[in-house]
């Protein structure tokens, strides 16, 4: 039996990842690496009821300390870990302990692109991934004036329908020529362009930044344009970047992320990586992914933990993602990339209706939107065969599909 489990990363995979290794059977020490002071929490609150002072910090914890406690894992807040070294099995930290590992888990997840324009080290400029990230941003939807969001991703959106709920002035800077356009096909990108506006965001699309101007606080971003746009602060949401540098210090194989097997194993027996920051092949869609989603990281972490404890346990889980705009929910499973055929059920004018994406006759993916029974019926018929006329035909019980 292996004796100590080590876990890089104390977010959603962590947590899991360890308590699934106490439900595998395992009896070993558990040590699980933290970079925040904070305890494990669940991150998509930060740019919604968290923002808005509607969920209290402690409800954000997925566990009570005490858990850790009860199940014997040695959780180090605050304590990031700066090299793996294979060869002697050990991992060292920043303050510089070295602590011996049987397996390892690499769970560092994915942070935020940051941008290295002129100003982007002004004070007011903000990105959105932790606590301490929420809580700075939080006194600015009380203090008026204009925000500037730079990206019109889930958290760019999710941050703009947070701050007009507070009352700001809100501008949106999107490169593309639409909203969501890495994530969602056509429709789901107008419906939420129309849904931004219709609630007073000044919304922007093909426009670049060029920079920000201020003297020691931010007062202004500029475009390449040339047009400004003053501001009394800026959230930038540009997407993540998987945190590979522990994994490609110690040679790991990188394959947009750190590459794992199916079975969560990266390319040294003794090492695993599940979240955010891990890439894994899927049967379903027959190439690599790397998911940036709760779902993933917990599914991907079970199986990781599983398979430390001696298991050989598999992942393919089908992705899923949701997202809360205003009163409007998205509720997306699969990846709609390489569709060649989509078909719309509903009514966008209603907010509530489902976009099914097919690829060559077989279901990729479904945005649904208000309709939780469509994306109950799509969870389970992704990766399958799917007529798009019965999908298209508005008679259709979609429940039929599933029987």
């Amino acid at each position: 039996m292996t004796k100590r489990a080590i876990i890089i990363g104390a977010g959603q995979a962590g947590a899991q990842a360890a308590q699934s290794l106490r439900q595998a059977g395992f009896d070993g020490e558990i040590v699980m690496f933290g970079e925040e002071t904070e305890p494990p929490y669940q991150r998509p609150p930060l740019s919604k009821a968290y923002l808005q002072g509607e969920l209290e910090k402690e409800r954000l914890y997925l566990r009570p300390s005490a858990f850790y406690e009860q199940h014997k894992i040695d959780l180090r807040c605050g304590a990031p870990v700066a090299r793996i070294d294979r060869a002697a099995k050990t991992v060292a930290t920043k303050v510089g302990e070295t602590l011996a590992y049987d397996k390892l888990l690499i769970a560092t997840g994915a942070p935020p692109r940051r941008l290295t324009c002129q100003g982007a080290d002004l004070k007011g400029v903000h990105y959105l991934r932790t606590t301490a990230d929420s809580d700075a941003l939080r006194p600015l939807l009380s203090a008026g004036g204009r925000i500037v969001i730079v990206g019109a991703g889930y958290i760019g959106l999710e941050v703009a329908a947070s701050a007009r709920k507070a009352g700001l002035e809100v501008t949106v800077l999107e490169m593309a020529d639409r909203v969501l356009a890495r994530v969602a096909g056509k429709e789901i990108s107008a419906f939420y362009e129309k849904l931004h506006r219709d609630h007073g965001v000044d919304l922007r699309l093909g426009a670049a930044l060029d920079h920000f101007e201020g003297t020691r606080l931010v007062e202004a971003a500029v475009l390449k344009s040339g047009e400004k746009i003053a501001c009394n602060a800026v959230l930038v949401g540009v997407g993540a970047a998987p945190s590979t540098a522990l994994a490609e210090a110690a040679d790991l194989r990188i394959a947009n992320g750190v590459w794992t097997d199916e079975h969560a194993q990266t390319s040294d027996p003794d090492i695993y990586a599940a979240g955010d920051c891990a890439s894994h092949p899927s049967q379903i869609y027959e190439r690599r992914l790397r998911l940036e989603s709760v779902p993933n990281a917990i599914e991907q972490a079970k199986v990781a933990g599983a398979n430390m404890a001696g298991g050989s346990a598999v992942y393919d889980a089908a992705p899923w993602f949701w997202s809360d705009q205003y009163d409007v929910k998205l509720q997306t499973v699969g990846v709609s990339e390489g569709a060649d055929e989509t078909v719309l059920r509903g009514d966008t004018a209603a907010r509530k209706f489902s976009v099914w994406y097919l690829q060559r006759g077989r279901l990729l993916a479904v945005d649904a939107v208000n309709d939780p029974g469509a994306f109950a019926v799509a969870k389970r018929l992704v990766g399958k065969s799917a007529d798009a006329k019965s999908l298209a035909d508005p008679v259709t019980d979609l429940k039929s599909l599933v029987s």
